[in-house]
């Protein structure tokens, strides 16, 4: 079978990597772990790019690094690639009962409720927040902890709530605002406008929760799109013979609205 046939191949890959390179040699699972994380990041760009070859080439990354971080866990005799898989088919199975067994879920919403629920009454898992990672990005740390509530009930019914509280939030942070003053530049934030732009943010996390939008991938591809307009900007100044660092506001974003047309 060929698929087995590659995954036996990059199996023996590892090994021999393990083995004969001095780099791979000195790795730990706290060396490695920065990379995994970046991998992923690079995946969840590539996935976005709507570029397949790139995707392609981005998900070997990431399987390479399953692949290794399963080596040094049999080195220490807690398992290998085999226990990992097997974990995950048997996990897998054990959360879809409406597929492989006689339990109803015929919506998306249903299945997450059902998830959680075999989280708690299944696998012994303790409290509202279990389990959820600290080291999860901003976003989607917020997001889960967000989720969580919502499985035990603690959620608004529908999208008016989050938005009313975004607007409460920030009106909050406009209030601190106006009792500090603006905060000048490489100096620490005012306490109650730190706290107002936390909230402000956590608020936004939810109404993505509440639209279905992943708050991380969306603001990553707002701000690329940010950077294309602002290199397109520049460009077009260049091509005028105008430095588009010098200019004023103003005139930048002048630039900025015709590169934002050009780029439609």
């Amino acid at each position: 079978m060929p698929l087995a046939d590659a995954l036996v191949e990059l199996q023996d890959l590892t090994e021999r990597l393990r083995h004969d390179c001095p780099w791979d040699r000195e790795q730990t699972v706290r060396t490695i772990v920065p990379h995994t994380v970046e991998e992923a990041y690079e995946v969840a760009d590539a996935a976005l790019s709507g570029t397949p070859e790139k995707l392609v080439d981005e998900l070997g990354d990431l399987l390479f690094q399953v692949y290794f971080l399963s080596l040094l866990l049999e080195e220490d005799g807690h398992g290998d690639l085999e226990t990992v898989a097997r974990a995950v088919h048997a996990k897998l199975v054990r959360r879809h009962p409406h597929v492989f067994g006689d339990a109803e879920a015929k919506t998306a919403e249903r299945v997450r409720e059902r998830w959680e629920e075999i989280k708690s009454e299944q696998e012994s898992r303790e409290g509202i927040f279990h389990d959820v990672p600290g080291a999860l990005p901003a976003l989607l740390h917020a997001r889960k902890v967000q989720r969580r509530a919502a499985a035990v009930g603690y959620d608004w019914p529908d999208l008016a709530g989050p938005l009313a509280k975004v607007r409460e939030e920030l009106a909050e942070l406009e209030e601190a605002l106006g009792a500090t003053g603006a905060t000048t530049p490489e100096t620490e934030p005012d306490a109650a406008v730190f706290g107002e732009v936390g909230d402000l943010l956590f608020t936004i996390a939810n109404v993505a929760r509440k639209l279905n939008v992943d708050p991380e991938l969306a603001l990553r591809a707002t701000t690329h799109r940010f950077v294309h307009r602002v290199e397109q900007a520049e460009q077009i100044a260049a091509g005028e013979g105008v430095s588009w660092t010098g200019l004023d506001l103003e005139a930048q974003d002048r630039y900025y609205a015709l590169a934002k047309e050009q780029l439609r």
